[in-house]
């Protein structure tokens, strides 16, 4: 695939950053696009490897089929490329955006530690896609007559509304906030993807004919038995957002928030909804600290520096991971080593080994926060405590399950050891007749590419139960 000898004759280039001086200074992207004929010439690295791990379960749950696009791009057929993305990839934009790209650390050419530029060529797929007018609605020929309800709009709910409202169904989304996106628009920040990429594919969606409520908290203002007992088939997808608790003495401290809340303050700030009920949580002339070392902790950290944070430090109570893997022992799988995000290169102070033991104040509010070093166990070590300043404590050690209160309560679906709702992976049916599960709400925490797999699966397992036969890809 590419050019036979691509793969010798062209170094590995990817997009390049604003310099941090300018980019915390905003919230929009900041990532500089490789032009038109750079793209062209990283796609022709893609190398004929026999075995594209890339686009295998190693790589890229939505099966992109990534050697053949890589190809299409290296001749110049963008719109076929766009079209073969687009049949694996509901939302190749987003992911082009937000994706930690585990097809780059399959790539054959990752044994040399420098693999094709996936996630650029994609994003850069689907953006000439928008461009150029290919991405167009896609009503079905005939109507089938079946209705179903997806509660949640992520990318697991809105994946399988798109794919279901294709076959013909009647597609209802119920959203509890007033826009579509789930985490998607409300958890991940502007800087790493400008929220009107959701806009567009929720007007595609719409005039495919999925219908949005939007404020309709299932379960807490809206009976869920009315939805079940409405319609021909359920599918929850309302993510998975209870927050893991580390129950820290100072917990209830002025200053001390989990990090959905702030994150999703500040985009709620920038889309212009009103947040005037909502006490302001600011980083603004603070210290901050950030408990937590994956995504989201450095998410906080990205939103932190634009809010005017004095300083940052992230704790991290893993140790400090290897520079580089032993890529005979991990290849093609997803390894852990030393990454430094976007968001903490713009300044971020990063403490390893570093247990959080108490928060600690002066009258009400936060003052500090106390630390031991541990062992290889994650035990405190006795004698190594250490102070960090804080103004402002923003937990984020990931989500422990869905939300049980309201919905899950309701309809009491089984639920796995983790509390998670529990289906299978071929079905998606919960314990509850005509009522699926799919993405976070069912697997937990994890990748917005596992989300859409999920939704497009779910959709398609639904679509059988419901006509007895499906044509809609898995």
């Amino acid at each position: 695939m590419g050019k036979v000898t691509g793969f010798l004759e062209i170094d590995r280039q990817d997009q390049k950053y604003q310099p941090a001086s300018d980019r915390i200074r905003h919230f929009r992207e900041f990532v500089i696009p490789l032009s038109e004929s750079e793209v062209r010439r990283q796609a022709a690295r893609c190398m004929d490897c026999g075995i594209p791990f890339c686009h295998g379960p190693h790589g890229c749950p939505v099966n992109n089929q990534i050697p053949d696009w890589n190809d299409l791009v290296y001749h110049g057929d963008w719109q076929e490329a766009a079209r073969n993305l687009h049949s694996t990839n509901n939302f190749p934009e987003v992911t082009g955006r937000i994706c930690p790209a585990p097809c780059e650390e399959a790539c054959t050419l990752n044994l040399e530690d420098i693999p094709v530029s996936i996630k650029s060529i994609e994003q850069a797929i689907a953006d000439r896609a928008f461009a150029s007018g290919w991405v167009r609605p896609q009503p079905p020929a005939r109507k089938t007559g079946k209705r179903v309800a997806i509660v949640g709009s992520g990318p697991a709910g809105l994946a399988a509304a798109q794919q279901l409202a294709r076959a013909g169904h009647e597609v209802h989304v119920y959203e509890r906030e007033p826009k579509a996106g789930g985490l998607l628009r409300y958890g991940i920040p502007d800087f790493k993807m400008e929220k009107h990429h959701i806009d567009l594919r929720v007007a595609q969606m719409e005039a495919e004919g999925v219908v949005f409520h939007y404020g309709a908290n299932i379960g807490v203002d809206i009976p869920a038995r009315q939805l079940v007992d409405g319609h021909d088939a359920v599918l929850l997808a309302c993510g998975a957002e209870h927050p893991r608790d580390p129950a820290l003495p100072g917990m209830d401290l002025e200053g001390v928030h989990f990090a959905m809340p702030y994150l999703v303050q500040q985009n709620r700030r920038i889309g212009g909804e009103d947040i005037s009920r909502e006490a302001p949580i600011l980083a603004g002339g603070k210290h901050v600290v950030v408990i937590g070392g994956g995504d989201t902790a450095s998410d906080c950290i990205g939103t932190a520096f634009r809010q005017g944070a004095v300083s940052v430090t992230q704790l991290d109570i893993r140790p400090i991971p290897p520079r580089k893997e032993d890529k005979l022992l991990v290849w093609p799988y997803w390894p852990t080593k030393f990454r430094t995000s976007s968001s903490q290169a713009e300044g971020a102070e990063r403490e390893f080994s570093a247990a959080t033991i108490g928060l600690e104040g002066h009258k009400g509010h936060i003052r500090r926060v106390h630390c031991m070093r541990v062992d290889d166990k994650r035990r405190p070590i006795e004698g190594t405590d250490f102070y960090i300043k804080a103004d402002l404590v923003l937990i984020a050690i990931g989500f422990a399950r869905p939300v049980h209160e309201g919905l899950v309560e309701e309809l009491g679906p089984a639920l796995d050891a983790r509390g998670n709702v529990s289906a299978d992976t071929v079905s998606y049916l919960t314990s509850l007749p005509n009522v699926w599960a799919a993405g976070d709400m069912r697997r937990g925490q994890s990748l917005v590419v596992w989300a859409i797999r999920e939704g497009r699966q779910a959709a398609a397992a639904i679509d059988e139960s419901l006509m007895g036969e499906t044509s809609l890809p898995r």
